[in-house]
């Protein structure tokens, strides 16, 4: 049951990002960021 509601959420929200430009560049700007603060953080402890 839960995995099915998953799947559904999942693929309204790709049908949303899809029609709506506005939304999927701030999504990608918030992807970026997190991925840059998670490699910064991993660059840092493998440097000490």
């Amino acid at each position: 049951m839960m995995n099915k509601m998953a799947v559904t959420a999942l693929g309204l929200g790709a049908a949303y990002l899809m029609r709506n430009k506005d939304a999927r560049n701030k999504l990608m700007k918030q992807v970026e960021s997190f991925t840059g603060t998670l490699s910064k953080k991993s660059e840092s402890q493998s440097n000490s």
